[in-house]
């Protein structure tokens, strides 16, 4: 919208408080809320979130990740990594708490994860909604030698697009190589399993992922609206059993406890998904979820991945840390 403002105006420099520019641009760009609910949430007029967005853009702030200055943020990312272990701690705003978090975590995971590719890199990744978010913020340049690992396989049928070209969509953008594991992510039986990775050439792909340099996941609930429900992965039945067992959660559609074990029912010997031994192994390991409808699963995470760095949103960032407003 800044061409409906003379240049002049555009160059000036802000009257506002770099904050709250910036907290609109976040809302703009990343969370696509229309001007007048952005005015409405930060109790300001629309003309002035207009020349906020023009100056954001002049001022160059507007970028994948934005200039963030905000004490709290950074306060929360400390406190994630002494009480969890972390290296690193991403935490992403949000303009209020029930806000849904898929697009700032996507924003803020799309920009980390292009900082730490490396030439010759073998990557793994999950899918779902969060990861595939984070596809438009991708910074793409020159990567030689980049490998593409699919950690999980795929679904049988979905109403548009599938969640699990995440892996491909990624190689795509780095013109990487990708190696895929073209199967449903759950199978009948152990037997099948079996079969297919030692007589239909997914060996390949899970010798492959022996030496992963870094892997990128997320993980879900067990509730109506996880990933495994919506794509009819795992039935309600089966659902409900396994929270029997003490599942409060998915990472590679591998059921989990809030201790971070895997439950101990037959359907966990049917994913066909890398072990996660193997998964644990890579010396990156990046966890990417937020949501309360996520928490119990995001804890029983952190102690199953143990990852080197966590992006979530401000909402869930104090939740984990006990800092909730």
């Amino acid at each position: 919208m800044s061409e409906d403002l003379p240049t002049s105006e555009i160059l000036r420099p802000p009257k506002r408080s770099e904050r709250l520019r910036q907290r609109a641009a976040w809302m703009y760009f990343v969370e696509e809320m229309t001007q007048s609910a952005i005015a409405d949430a930060l109790g300001v007029g629309r003309v002035t979130v207009v020349r906020m967005l023009a100056e954001a853009k002049a001022l160059g702030e507007v970028r994948i990740a934005l200039s963030r200055s905000d004490a709290e943020l950074g306060g929360l990312e400390a406190a994630l990594c002494k009480l969890y272990g972390l290296s690193e701690a991403f935490v992403a705003p949000l303009s209020s708490d029930l806000a849904d978090p898929t697009a700032p975590i996507g924003a803020a995971l799309g920009d980390h994860v292009s900082t730490l590719l490396r030439h010759d890199m073998k990557i793994g990744f999950g899918w779902g909604r969060t990861l595939n978010s984070s596809l438009e913020y991708l910074t793409e340049r020159s990567v030689k030698g980049l490998s593409v690992v699919s950690l999980v396989g795929g679904v049988t049928h979905f109403p548009q697009d599938n969640p699990a070209e995440f892996p491909s969509a990624f190689a795509r953008a780095f013109n990487a190589d990708c190696y895929l594991i073209p199967s449903p992510a759950l199978v009948d039986s152990p037997v099948t399993k079996a079969a297919l990775i030692e007589r239909c050439g997914l060996k390949t792909v899970y010798d492959f992922a022996q030496a992963l340099d870094a892997v990128v996941v997320s993980v879900g609930s067990l509730g109506s609206e996880a990933a495994i429900a919506r794509f009819a992965l795992i039935g309600e039945a089966d659902r409900k059993a396994l929270r029997e067992y003490g599942g409060v959660g998915e990472m590679l559609c591998n059921v989990f406890d809030e201790e971070g074990r895997i439950v101990d029912h037959p359907l966990n010997q049917r994913v066909m998904s890398v072990p996660l031994e193997t998964v644990r192994a890579a010396p990156i390991r990046v966890l990417a979820a937020g949501g309360a409808h996520k928490l119990a699963a995001i804890r029983g995470a952190l102690k199953l991945l143990k990852p080197t760095a966590l992006v979530t949103d401000v909402a869930t960032a104090r939740r984990l840390t006990g800092k909730q407003k």
